[in-house]
């Protein structure tokens, strides 16, 4: 990796300053997620587990079909702020096309670790396989969907050894995983000034989380998009790990024109984009 300086870093990753109006879709993501949450059939605040902020929502199917497949979306935020009930403005997207929809919480920086993070996420998407025919939910036809931090927790989860982590989990328990805007290596992340302070990455933590440093899974898909305005390090952490895992495993890594950070995750919810196209292929492949 070519060595920038702080500040080129700081141009590079700080999307809130690289989006003047960021605030105007935090704003519209609580406010359309508090109407999800006031008009559709939604189990808040399910623990998966006891640690900090182990919690899920689940929206179910709008079809109410047993056996429905499972969409999982972990928000981002670099892993230090935001929460689940900021992001229920994604599930009508899957529940309209009969699919439940779990939003997890997890701990944040610098409380915990970007490594702690991971293993929550594992935990919960193990609660999910287990628990989700509960719910009406296939544990079988489980979809990984992430933004940002969460595109980069969505991607390990792809690559994770569910055996080693609980001997009743199955090797193939997630087999597919939509990025959006995601990070594939924390070098560039723990070069970052902003994030310093908060994220605390140190060299164990980075190797251990960079997907793109990893060998490729064995079996799964990844797709990999990123807003065709958003910086060229998110540019290339998009075709990086297209680059590293090959096309087998990342069929898709595409650049969405006129898209920014906040953006692609609205663009996601529109019927006829080519986002909200890739998703939905994804759930029904």
């Amino acid at each position: 990796m070519t060595q920038r300086d702080g500040a080129w870093y700081d141009r590079m990753y700080n999307n809130r300053a690289l989006v003047p109006e960021h605030a105007a879709h935090f704003d519209h993501w609580r406010e359309a997620s508090a109407q999800v949450r006031a008009t559709h059939r939604c189990f808040q605040d399910v623990a998966y587990g006891r640690g900090l902020n182990e919690t899920v929502d689940i929206f179910a199917s709008d079809t109410a079909q047993d056996k429905a497949p499972v969409v999982v979306f972990i928000h981002g935020g670099y892993w230090r702020s935001l929460d689940k009930a900021d992001h229920s403005f994604i599930a009508p997207t899957f529940t309209a096309q009969g699919a439940h929809v779990v939003v997890p919480n997890y701990a944040l920086c610098p409380a915990v670790t970007v490594s702690d993070i991971t293993l929550q996420m594992v935990k919960c998407v193990a609660w999910v396989w287990r628990n989700i025919h509960r719910f009406g939910g296939d544990p079988s036809r489980i979809t990984l969907v992430g933004h940002s931090a969460g595109g980069h927790l969505a991607t390990m989860l792809l690559a994770c050894d569910w055996p080693a982590y609980a001997a009743d989990l199955p090797a193939h328990l997630v087999t597919k995983a939509l990025s959006i805007s995601g990070l594939y290596e924390l070098a560039s992340v723990q070069a970052t000034p902003y994030l310093k302070d908060s994220l605390r990455l140190t060299d164990e933590v980075v190797l251990r989380n960079s997907p793109a440093w990893m060998p490729a899974p064995k079996q799964g898909t990844l797709y990999s998009v990123a807003g065709g305005i958003e910086s060229e390090e998110f540019t290339r952490h998009n075709f990086l790990i297209q680059q590293s895992w090959g096309k087998d495993r990342v069929p898709v890594a595409e650049t969405l024109e006129g898209l920014q950070h906040f953006s692609i995750v609205e663009a996601m919810t529109n019927p006829g984009h080519r986002l909200h196209t890739l998703a939905l292929e994804l759930l029904n492949k």
